[in-house]
């Protein structure tokens, strides 16, 4: 006769140090064990619907029918228990288990125990089976511990600890770094002037992006930390969001010719100040200022800062000032809405910074996002035109921004996307990668590159890194969906769905998330649920034809085109 077999969420108890305990005082112990188990453990077992099935010495192992269950009852019984002698560590697995009359046995409870080792004392560990099923139905934080392997378990397992609440937007709390971390927060523009607010967001930018040459800090990028502007800030809150430990905030005030700006560097745990000045100066001195805030920040933060660093940092961008003014209105603008006619007008603005600075790298490299933008937006009309421009631009990076990570990054990946020039592309996307890997957009541009070439599982790798850089911005949905669609050509489609839902909630009817999550649903199976996600989409985007979209992707490989293809018409799309 077969072993009878079951899911369950298994949730495994220890004392901490129960031998060392008992050795002392084992009356005593064994009193507080007794309490313990009657007054704390047993009450919320039934109140949560589990089964005590086994009870060895000081550890408990319990069953319960969903992962919500489960870690509803750790949750309570670590706060019921609160300053007792005896603490808990507690372990929670969900999978499946050998029924052996009122026992359980198999890898369902062998992985929980050897999870429960993992937790602090006081704390819960889950793995990620657990994280899936409760991460978005519960009020609690998640730090992710990543993949370890554990005692005579055959393959490595994700483990999350619980970290008090759920953070805003994001219900797992990042690791920090094992370096410096910093995000550097919107500057308040003190300067009275309305029109002067994208003046202040650029000094923020050139900030961002001259700490992120220093290897030996951890930089947030500028798009996640801009996602707190115009926002009541907590600083505890954001960096633990960020996933950092400092915060630099600050302001700026433009009047005439004069500038000022002032600094202060927070510790996002203890709130307290680690560093503030002021800097004055004339407005031809931006650059020298922006140095000293960042050489102030930086030596603050790192004792022994290496010379090359201090030199790549302080890199001037730009020869004429007018230049790098109507550079920095073309990002304000292009980063107004995100849409096409304000791409356009960012465009234009960019252009005039060419004009009078014919060597300033950064307008040229980003002008080239522009003609992704439309490929994927379906507002191509020459698409020989567009590739001719694009190429143009990109040349012009690679002659004079050989140092300009950003301008690489851009540059490379829209000779991917609109010239389908894949070698090209990675010539440059390496060189920004090389340059500064401090960077979200070279990592994300890299992960893009590696998904069309087939480099599955390298894509997935590289995405993953440029959302830890940019992790809340308000383009990561951009990420997400490629994550989505790296997992769908390795055969992994609820990742994929996972994925492209995720991209989804950030970008209602997003082009590319909407055709990963439908191709996902039809190699499922599922496919009247992919149909109707085809016809909502094409209700706003009607050009989403097979026509259009089987030759949209710069794949490399026949078999990933072909694949795409086959998938597109199982979902619904109409020819």
């Amino acid at each position: 006769m077969s072993d009878q077999r079951r899911l369950a969420a298994i949730l495994v108890a220890d004392v901490v140090g129960y031998s060392k305990l008992i050795g002392s005082d084992e009356a005593g112990t064994l009193a507080q064990l007794h309490a313990l188990r009657t007054e704390v453990i047993e009450p919320q077992i039934a109140k949560h619907v589990g089964r005590l099935f086994k009870s060895v010495g000081d550890g408990f192992l319990i069953e319960f029918a969903s992962a919500v269950q489960a870690v509803s009852c750790a949750k309570a019984i670590q706060e019921a228990n609160g300053q007792g002698r005896l603490t808990l560590r507690i372990g929670i697995h969900i999978g499946d288990v050998v029924i052996q009359g009122d026992d359980l046995m198999g890898d369902g409870v062998n992985v929980a125990a050897r999870v429960e080792g993992i937790a602090e004392p006081g704390g819960i560990a889950i793995t990620r089976a657990v994280h899936e099923q409760v991460r978005d139905k519960l009020d609690l934080g998640f730090m992710d511990k990543g993949e370890i392997a554990l005692k005579n378990i055959q393959r490595p397992v994700q483990v999350f600890v619980i970290e008090g609440a759920k953070v805003d937007r994001q219900a797992t709390v990042l690791p920090l770094p094992d370096k410096p971390s910093i995000a550097v927060l919107p500057f308040q523009n003190m300067g009275g002037d309305p029109e002067q607010e994208y003046f202040a967001d650029g000094m923020v930018e050139d900030i961002t992006t001259a700490l992120s040459h220093f290897k030996s800090l951890f930089v947030i990028a500028r798009n996640a930390s801009f996602s707190y502007k115009g926002k009541a800030i907590d600083i505890r809150a954001v960096a633990r969001e960020l996933g950092v430990r400092y915060v630099l905030e600050g302001s700026v005030r433009k009047a005439g010719n004069r500038l000022r700006i002032t600094g202060q560097l927070i510790d996002g745990s203890s709130l307290t100040h680690v560093w503030a000045d002021r800097f004055d100066g004339p407005l031809d001195d931006v650059f020298a200022l922006q140095d000293q805030i960042t050489f102030s920040v930086v030596t603050a933060l790192v004792p022994k800062i290496d010379q090359a660093e201090i030199e790549r940092a302080k890199r001037k961008p730009v020869e004429r000032l007018d230049a790098y003014d109507w550079f920095l209105r073309g990002m304000a603008k292009a980063y107004e809405t995100g849409d096409f006619p304000a791409g356009e007008a960012a465009q234009k603005m960019f252009a005039r910074a060419m004009e009078l600075d014919p060597d300033f790298a950064t307008p040229y490299g980003v002008s080239t996002r522009f003609y992704s933008m439309k490929k994927f937006r379906h507002y191509v009309r020459d698409p020989a035109a567009d590739e001719a421009e694009v190429r143009r631009l990109a040349g012009r990076v690679a002659v004079i921004g050989k140092d300009d990570a950003l301008a690489l990054s851009f540059a490379g990946h829209a000779l991917l996307v609109v010239c389908s020039d894949h070698e090209a592309a990675r010539t440059m996307i390496e060189r920004a990668i090389a340059i500064n890997p401090n960077l979200a957009h070279p990592w994300q541009a890299m992960g893009s590159l590696s998904l069309c070439v087939g480099e599955h599982e390298a894509a997935i790798k590289y995405l993953h890194k440029a959302l830890r850089f940019n992790p809340v911005g308000p383009d990561i949905f951009n990420v997400k969906q490629t994550i989505g669609a790296a997992h769908f050509f390795l055969g992994q489609y609820d990742e994929a769905l996972d994925w492209a839902n995720k991209a989804l909630a950030h970008s209602p009817n997003g082009p590319t998330a909407v055709q990963v999550a439908a191709n996902a649903l039809a190699m499922m199976g599922r496919r009247t649920e992919a149909r109707q996600l085809v016809d909502t989409v094409r209700s706003v985007h009607p050009g989403m034809t097979l026509k259009v979209l089987e030759h949209l992707f710069p794949w490399k490989r026949q078999v990933d085109q072909e694949r795409w293809g086959e998938a597109l018409r199982a979902a619904g799309f109409p020819e």
